[in-house]
């Protein structure tokens, strides 16, 4: 048995027993740790609010020889109480807490994975900003990071470098007119994409919604299923689908 200390992110947390609760979190040095919080939920329990999903945490746990740890302290370092105030931003930083626990394993760690997720939590706690465009953005870092970046300079089927009119995450990624299939893609949207991926994304974040925002949010979200294989309950449960 061993005592570590990490930093993390509290993706979600499920009762144990009449006091306890499991709580799983996305760590820098640990990947996903999945640990038993005692008397959680007991009257003042010591660290119980301190363990709730959207909070970013440093946490000291034993980790024995089973696959659950025990948290034995934890500082909160950041709750981003403007995401929990307003039901849409709620809504996407669940959708961005998804998926990382669907693409993370426990004992695997990728710190890019939790710097990119507490930035862009970050960023949709800030309630002077407009936040549609966080969580679609957020999709397509994180499958740049998980090496499956849609194509989006030539078509993704035969190589032609033009004109790209639809999008299809099936067939990797922009399509040409003769290769269409999946969603049209309008210029705008497209644009949109290749900025995001393409190293100015502080700048699509910083002003208004641009061009073709509502387009890549939907193809954003379709394209992250795609990946996972499943839909995402936080998004599809948001917008009643």
């Amino acid at each position: 048995m061993s005592q570590e200390r990490d930093e993390g992110v509290v993706l979600r947390t499920y009762q144990l027993g009449e006091a306890d609760r499991i709580v799983v979190l996305m760590t820098k040095s640990h990947g996903k740790v999945r640990a038993v919080a005692k008397g959680v939920r007991k009257t003042g329990s010591r660290f119980g609010s301190r363990l709730e999903p959207l909070t970013h945490v440093q946490v000291l746990f034993w980790q024995g020889r089973s696959s659950l740890a025990t948290i034995n302290q934890v500082d909160v370092i950041r709750r981003f109480w403007s995401i929990r105030d307003d039901l849409d931003r709620l809504s996407a930083g669940l959708s961005m807490l998804e998926v990382v626990d669907q693409i993370s394993q426990e004992g695997h760690a990728d710190p890019r994975v939790v710097d990119t997720l507490v930035r862009a939590l970050g960023v949709l706690d800030d309630a002077t900003r407009e936040h549609p465009m966080v969580a679609p953005a957020f999709f397509l870092r994180i499958l740049d990071l998980e090496g499956a970046s849609p194509v989006l300079d030539v078509c993704a089927s035969c190589g032609e470098d033009g004109p790209l009119v639809a999008f299809d995450m099936t067939e990797g990624g922009t399509l040409c007119a003769s290769c269409r299939r999946g969603r049209p893609l309008s210029a705008d949207g497209l644009v949109l994409m290749q900025r995001i991926l393409g190293g100015d994304l502080a700048g699509v974040l910083a002003g208004p919604p641009p061009p073709g925002a509502a387009e890549v949010a939907r193809l954003a979200t379709e394209a992250m299923e795609a990946h996972l294989d499943r839909r995402l309950r936080a998004v599809r449960t948001a917008s009643g689908l």
